[in-house]
């Protein structure tokens, strides 16, 4: 990474972090993806069932491996041998200990904004879960929550829709948002999260590398 780009979100992290605790999140600045895993360690009770949304950036600081070599109790819907047993795994997840997932986009003054396709990941965020773990990197934070929006409709969304070999949405394709109608489409639930509630249920950790889309 660019040296005045890390410097840039030396800065500018820990004011972030500052505004979201201003509403009620429990949050964390760490500079790497090394910190931003022994964070999220410390942030997981042993005694959680654990599950995740689809998230590249847990992938990245390589946090699925060591949860499963820990004695937690795995809600993995990879694992899932049928549709049916996967679409299972999703409602149990909703029910888990703590529940991982990054966030399309974070505003510098401190909002959370997701766009989900099925709605489970959004929905953990929103209620269910006892613990939420976001983990984003300093790539995702934008001014405003217009900005959030547009982060997440004209770059994340169509990025992660590609990642889905079978899609049809027009995004698969393009690389651009078409604002479709596709039933495809992953742009189905739209979430700004305001603030925590109850007070630090959604921990955030905030790195200071690009992570994820």
């Amino acid at each position: 990474m660019l040296e005045p780009l890390k410097i840039k979100f030396e800065k500018s992290g820990p004011k972030v972090v500052e505004n979201l605790k201003k509403r009620h999140f429990e949050a964390y600045y760490v500079s790497t993806k090394e910190d931003a895993l022994a964070k999220a360690l410390e942030l997981i009770p042993t005694d959680h069932s654990v599950s995740w949304g689809g998230t590249l950036t847990m992938d990245e600081i390589g946090l699925k491996p060591v949860l499963e070599s820990k004695n937690y109790k795995i809600i993995d819907r990879d694992t899932a041998k049928t549709p049916e047993e996967r679409v299972e795994l999703m409602h149990q997840a909703l029910l888990c200990g703590t529940f991982i997932m990054s966030s399309n986009a974070i505003t510098e003054d401190g909002q959370l904004f997701n766009i989900d396709g099925m709605g489970n990941r959004v929905a953990a965020l929103c209620y269910g879960p006892k613990n939420i773990l976001v983990i984003a990197g300093m790539n995702k934070v934008v001014k405003t929550a217009e900005d959030a929006y547009s982060r997440a409709r004209n770059y994340a969304a169509p990025a992660n829709n590609q990642r889905f070999a079978n899609s049809k949405a027009p995004c698969s394709l393009t690389g651009e948002c078409a604002n479709c109608l596709s039933p495809d489409s992953i742009c189905n639930q739209f979430v700004l999260t305001r603030q925590s509630r109850p007070e630090g249920r959604i921990k955030v950790i905030l790195v200071g590398e690009e992570l994820g889309l």
